[in-house]
Parts: C-alpha cells; sequence; structure tokens
C-alpha cells in the first residue's frame, strides 16, 4: 500500500469516527421539540407544522445528513379507521428540521412520535385525545380575541395601529361611494368591496381585471372557518401599486399587498404568502416551510457569487445586468422575460431559462431588488438562509419596519452603485455574512410562517372593524362569496376546548 493509500484510509477511518460521534452523541432529554403542530387540536391550519432541535451533551446544535430521525403524526377516525394523514420531514442542514403534516379528514385522536434510534424526543408521544379538525372543517370560534390568545399571536402589530390610526374613525356611507367614484376605472384599476356580515362574506368588484378577487376570498372563507370575524366592510386593492397616494385629496382606507412612502394604504400580507400559506402541502410547492427543506448546500458549502433571476419589471435590474457582466466572478445573474423593456433585449438578452427557486440557495448572496412594487419573494429569499441585498425603495411588505439593515440583510444604495464593493465585503467576511443570513432566516421563521399569516389577518380585520362607526348593512348588487368544501364536522368538541 503506497502512501497516498495510507493518507485516504486515514481520512475515511476519520470521517466514519466523526459522523459515529455526531450521531451517537445526541442527548435526547436536552434536544427540543415545539410549534403549533403539537397542539393542533387548537390551532387549525391547512398543514400543521413544529420543529425538531437535536443537540450533544453540551446542548450543541448537532449537524450530519446521516441523522436518523423519525416523526409519525397518526391517528383515528370516529369509526376506529386509520384517519388519512400526510407527513413530511425537513432537514433545515442547520441541526433542526421542521415537520408538517395534513389532515384529509377530521381525527377523533392524534399520536405525535419523535424519535432518535428507539429512544423518543422532547415529550413525545404527543397523544391529544380528542378530536383533531381538518382545515376544511367550518367550527368558528365565537370570540376573536379569545382566538387570537389561544394562538399565541401576541399584541397588534404596532405596523397596524399605526395605519389605522391614520384614519381615526370611518363612517362608510359618507366615505363610500366618493372611493367608488375615484377609483371605478375599468382599465387602469382593480377593487372589490368586501362587506362581512353574521360571518358571511359578500362582495362586488370594479375593474376589468377582478381575478385576483379569489386571494381575498380564500384568506377569508379561511379565516370565517375558524373564527366569527367582526362585522366589517372594506375595500381591497387587486393591483400591485398601492392606491390611496398621498397626491389624492382625503385619505381613502383601502387594503393593498403593497406599501409605500407616498401612500396610505393599509398593507395585508402579499397574496404570494398567504396563498403559500392556504395551499401549504397543496398545490403550491414553494413556501416559507418547504423552501428551507429543498435547499441542499450548508452555507459552507454554497458558491460564493450573487445569483438572481428575474423579468425586465425595473430600470435597476437591466443596471444588474450591466454590472454580472462585468464582474462575472462574483454574479449568475440573468433576465428571463423582457416585457417592458423589449427594445433592449438585444443589449440585455438572451432570455435566460427559468430556474426552480430552491436552486438559488446553491448560491451564498441574493438580491431582494424591486420589480414594478416591492418583490414578494423576499419572505423566501430571507428563509433560504443566504445572505440578502436588499436596494433602498420607497415600497415595502407589512414586515419590512421590523428588519434591521445589516442584521437581517445588507442594505444598498436604490441605484445599486454600491453592490460590489458590498458583495466583496460579504466575501471577505464571511462569518459575518453568515450571521447575517442566519438572522435573516431566524426572521423569517419567527414573523412569516403560515401561523404568523393568520395571526396578522385576525389582528388586521379585528382592529380595522374597531374603528369603523357606521352600521354595517349588505348592500345591493353584492354577491356571497360561498365556501367551497365545508366538510362536517361536530363542532361541540371544539367549543369544549377553547
Amino acid at each position: 500500500m503506497n502512501m497516498n493509500s495510507v493518507t485516504l484510509v486515514f481520512v475515511l477511518l476519520q470521517l466514519f469516527s466523526y459522523m459515529y460521534i455526531i450521531t451517537s452523541d445526541i442527548n435526547v432529554e436536552l434536544s427540543r421539540v415545539w410549534g403549533p403542530g403539537l397542539t393542533p387540536e387548537k390551532i387549525v391550519m391547512p398543514a400543521r407544522y413544529f420543529f425538531v432541535e437535536l443537540v450533544d451533551v453540551n446542548n450543541r446544535r448537532i449537524i450530519s445528513d446521516d441523522i436518523e430521525l423519525n416523526a409519525i403524526v397518526d391517528g383515528g377516525t370516529k369509526t376506529n379507521k386509520p384517519c388519512r394523514i400526510w407527513t413530511n420531514l425537513l432537514n433545515r442542514k442547520d441541526g433542526s428540521y421542521i415537520v408538517r403534516y395534513k389532515l384529509y379528514e377530521t381525527c377523533s385522536y392524534v399520536k405525535i412520535s419523535v424519535t432518535y434510534g428507539n429512544k423518543h424526543l422532547g415529550k413525545s408521544p404527543y397523544i391529544i385525545n380528542s378530536p383533531v379538525k381538518s382545515d376544511n372543517c367550518e367550527c368558528p370560534t365565537q370570540n376573536i380575541e379569545e382566538l387570537i390568545d389561544v394562538w399565541e399571536c401576541g399584541p397588534v402589530p404596532k405596523f397596524i395601529t399605526n395605519k389605522l390610526d391614520v384614519f381615526k374613525k370611518i363612517d362608510w356611507p359618507r366615505q363610500r361611494n366618493e372611493l367608488i367614484k375615484k377609483f371605478d376605472q375599468p382599465h387602469s384599476v382593480s377593487l372589490c368591496h368586501y362587506i362581512v356580515k353574521n360571518n358571511k362574506i359578500y362582495r362586488k368588484c370594479y375593474g376589468k381585471y377582478v381575478g385576483f378577487n379569489m386571494f381575498i376570498d380564500n384568506i377569508l372563507l379561511s379565516l370565517t372557518r375558524k373564527v366569527v370575524l367582526p362585522d366589517l366592510e372594506f375595500f381591497a386593492n387587486l393591483g400591485d401599486w398601492p392606491l390611496s397616494t398621498h397626491k389624492l385629496e382625503g385619505k381613502f382606507p383601502i387594503f393593498s399587498w403593497c406599501g409605500s412612502t407616498e401612500s396610505y394604504d393599509i398593507i395585508m400580507p402579499t397574496y404570494d404568502i398567504t396563498e403559500s400559506t392556504l395551499e401549504n402541502m397543496g398545490r403550491v410547492t414553494l413556501d416559507i416551510l418547504s423552501v428551507q427543506g429543498n435547499t441542499d448546500e450548508r452555507w459552507e458549502s454554497r458558491i460564493p457569487k450573487l445569483f438572481w433571476r428575474g423579468r425586465d419589471s425595473n430600470k435597476y435590474r437591466l443596471e444588474l445586468i450591466k454590472i454580472a457582466r462585468k464582474y462575472p466572478d462574483l454574479f449568475n445573474a440573468s433576465l428571463t422575460n423582457f416585457f417592458f423593456y423589449r427594445d433592449e433585449e438585444a443589449v440585455y438578452g438572451p432570455k435566460a431559462e427559468h430556474v426552480s427557486f430552491f436552486e438559488f440557495f446553491r448560491y451564498k448572496y441574493q438580491l431582494g431588488i424591486d420589480g414594478t412594487v416591492a418583490p414578494y419573494r423576499m419572505p423566501y429569499l430571507l428563509a433560504g438562509g443566504s445572505l440578502l441585498f436588499k436596494p433602498k425603495s420607497k415600497y415595502f411588505e407589512y414586515y419590512y419596519q421590523d428588519l434591521e439593515p445589516n442584521v437581517h440583510y445588507i442594505p444598498l444604495k436604490e441605484d445599486i452603485s454600491d453592490l460590489v464593493d458590498k458583495l466583496k465585503w460579504a466575501i471577505d467576511n464571511d462569518e459575518k455574512a453568515k450571521e447575517i443570513a442566519q438572522n435573516g432566516q431566524a426572521f423569517a421563521n419567527d414573523n412569516l410562517l403560515p401561523k404568523n399569516i393568520f395571526c396578522y389577518h385576525f389582528h388586521l380585520f379585528n382592529e380595522f372593524s374597531k374603528i369603523i362607526t357606521s352600521k354595517i348593512d349588505i348592500l345591493e348588487d353584492m354577491e356571497p362569496v360561498e365556501q367551497k368544501k365545508v366538510e362536517e364536522c361536530d363542532c361541540k368538541s371544539q367549543k369544549d376546548e377553547l
């Protein structure tokens, strides 16, 4: 055996020994299991989820791809048949795991087992000896503030309070017609007028393209299955741009997905993150949880370049392509479509093929650059564990005020003229860059998970109802928005739980 062979054998033995140590040194008493999915009888969501953290005797996370962690969620129906449950285990590659599961019917009991080898972790097994309802059950809690407490939603976000303080009180008979007259512009504005009365939903839409009303419909239908919403009346903007701009006479209380420093719009979670919440483990594959479990590379193995794909919906995106071509060792950036600057395709093209979002995180650095408005991919960029660079912008989503520059992301000038210098800084300061990336991911897990999206909507509609002084009545020409699929459920057990 030559010297190279001896060295190779030694390295392999060392690696095997290391893997044996880290996988056999798990402390089951110190390892943690937590999250809203452990109380599924109280918190009803399309997909429940919880987290597992494996640590050693020194309470340090154990990172390995070969740990035999098992998570089983099963149960039975009232007819003593196995309950239909789909369970999904996601490895976050940092010593922690996400377990999510979806109920396709109401279970009369549920058992959650989390084990390493043959040893239970945390307080496993978690046994819920009461009915656990699927998300299709229409069993609304009567008191929304009671539900907010049970869900542990926390206090009303300051952003909601600040936005609503602008309007003080709303008297719809005095404001309604003026708002409709101002924004009934079929070719440029898409707006829906909603009324919730006795927990039933009604709407009338204005505009030529109102298909996005399905996103407002769906979150309202989901909420009203969970809680009796207070009676309320509101208008929802179905477009990207905020409508209630400062240059208009008067302040119009319009709900929008994106805000700006030049508007009064009341900001909701975007249709994108709301749909990924409602369709978690459903027809949407990209969500805050899946993006963390489908990223194959740890920080140390990611390519030290900034990766970006997107369309030409902002002139600074064209500038990005210029910069990327000048510094190919720092960037992998391309446009995937030309619509706004079609005459520039010869300069900034050719168009690149679309890439799975999960592939973005093979790279260490990401860019949250505006399109027509704020980039709705921001939550997923934060959650993916890469370092996020964010240019200054007048546009924002509802959670931006809680993000801290140089803590959760790297701030840039609006024209991205400082991007190269700050990217080089990140490369030269890898540990600090990793820390900021981890902070960004932690922010996403603390603020942007499905439970957070539901809680924000609970708070928003509850607080908005409090500033409406006029009586809520169903108006002429409004159509009902009906529940699409409702399971027959025994709601009495939920009342007993709450």
